[in-house]
């Protein structure tokens, strides 16, 4: 089965509004971890308008499952992975004041760039996933700069997901297809939910690890986090 990762930004995001400690970010992500995730994603943001920079090594400190930090690799954000260094790194190319993920890394425009990143990442062991869209050449792109897997940019899979299934996962089958032919994991990530899920884990045999938060969370509310937690574990079998 492919693992869940859980991304508790959007509890970092709940705690952050009140100013205090509830919900307690760090005990959020133990309980996940005992309900039966995989996995722990945060995406410090340069506003910290969620997930803190502080955050991170108090997490690091208790997660015994995957830990991943996901983030555009700007210095401080640099500083701050291999500070606190994950079981695996997700590279995204957001802008400062982005509001969430929404594109992938062109690959080859940034190749140089992005191999001197990744470089550095694997010097502390640190596996390396690139958030990218379904597109073979960005794959391709990927693996030349080094990376270990990619992630696939689920937005637009998820937008026509009600209207014509087959043809919105048809590229993302295509894409994990070359990932796996030259030695790339396969990640997925942003607006998978309960309804799209099983679809596409199904249509992309490739899927190693999935990174859920939005639409868990905002489950959560209605099912409880634990139950909402074994509801996608199923859906991942």
């Amino acid at each position: 089965m492919a693992r869940l990762s859980v991304n508790v930004n959007k509890v970092a995001l709940l705690r952050n509004s009140r100013g205090s400690n509830l919900p307690n970010l760090v005990q959020v992500a133990k309980d996940c971890e005992s309900f039966g995730a995989q996995g722990i994603t945060v995406h410090p943001r340069p506003d910290q308008r969620h997930i803190r920079y502080d955050d991170v090594p108090l997490l690091r400190a208790v997660v015994t499952t995957e830990f991943n930090i996901e983030g555009n690799p700007d210095a401080e954000f640099m500083k701050l992975v291999l500070d606190n260094p994950p079981h695996q790194c997700t590279l995204v190319p957001d802008a400062v004041d982005q509001l969430t993920s929404d594109h992938g890394w062109d690959t080859i425009r940034y190749a140089d760039r992005l191999r001197d990143i990744i470089t550095e990442l694997h010097k502390s062991n640190i596996r390396v996933s690139m958030f990218v869209d379904p597109d073979p050449a960005m794959v391709e792109g990927a693996k030349a700069v080094g990376a270990d897997r990619i992630e696939l940019y689920t937005g637009p899979f998820a937008h026509d997901f009600n209207t014509n299934p087959e043809a919105a996962m048809a590229p993302y089958t295509l894409a994990a297809r070359v990932a796996g032919e030259i030695g790339l994991g396969v990640n997925a990530g942003h607006d998978l939910n309960l309804d799209n899920l099983r679809y596409f884990k199904e249509n992309c045999p490739e899927l190693v690890e999935v990174s859920i938060g939005h639409a868990l969370i905002s489950d959560a509310l209605y099912y409880g986090l634990s139950n909402t937690i074994q509801m996608y574990l199923r859906l991942l079998k």
